[in-house]
């Protein structure tokens, strides 16, 4: 059991997580979504993208930036928040879009068709680090946003628990490049697969750390 010191550090934390949430009711903008992603700079599946919109003085003990939380507590954090969100979507973008276009604008994409997959709609959203347009309503790029709003942690577990999920699926058809460990990202022994059994379907072509440079391949 918690001490009663462990409970009140514990609501101030999460008194400070929700300040800019807050701060958005306040002005007038009920319902604000967080948005966040998962998997931007992977080599490897897809971005994937959530938005969720929480209802206000409502928090739950532990939510923070996902990647302070180990598997198991985002997981059952995950489902919390699903189970008492306003509303919530998760949208993923292929490795064959992303080749197709960029990263940035496949992860705007995702990002995008999760806030219009909300309903009820957002009053205005608050972004972790990509400035969206053409929402119809406000929002706000915040470079560290999963580290200063509730609403966008939120998000990050939510973005991060599916794209893991995600990764241990393909993991089932590719088991030789370790998706289930290492979830796509440059890790060494990803890089060591790639560099014996070449890119699947699933990698991300236009990452140089995936092809290399024509003057690279040719040493």
């Amino acid at each position: 059991m918690a001490s009663l010191q462990q409970l009140v550090s514990e609501a101030y934390r999460l008194r400070l997580l929700s300040g800019v949430d807050e701060q958005l009711r306040l002005a007038g903008y009920e319902r604000v979504a967080g948005v966040d992603e998962a998997g931007r700079g992977c080599l490897a599946g897809p971005v994937v993208a959530a938005a969720v919109i929480l209802e206000s003085g409502h928090a739950l003990p532990g939510v923070d930036d996902s990647k302070n939380l180990s598997p198991a507590v985002r997981e059952r954090l995950a489902a919390a928040i699903k189970e008492s969100a306003l509303t919530w979507s998760i949208k993923s973008v292929s490795p064959a879009v992303i080749d197709c276009t960029n990263i940035l604008d496949a992860t705007r994409r995702a990002m995008m068709e999760c806030l219009e997959d909300l309903r009820p709609r957002p009053d205005c959203a608050v972004v972790d680090a990509v400035r969206l347009s053409s929402l119809g309503y406000p929002s706000l790029g915040l470079v560290r946003a999963d580290a200063v709003s509730y609403t966008v942690a939120s998000a990050s577990i939510l973005a991060k628990v599916e794209r893991d999920r995600l990764m241990r699926e393909l993991d089932e058809d590719y088991p030789q490049y370790g998706f289930a460990r290492h979830k796509g990202y440059g890790a060494a022994e990803h890089r060591r697969a790639l560099a014996e059994y070449g890119p699947s379907p699933e990698h991300r072509l236009t990452f140089r750390s995936v092809l290399p440079r024509t003057d690279e391949a040719g040493n």
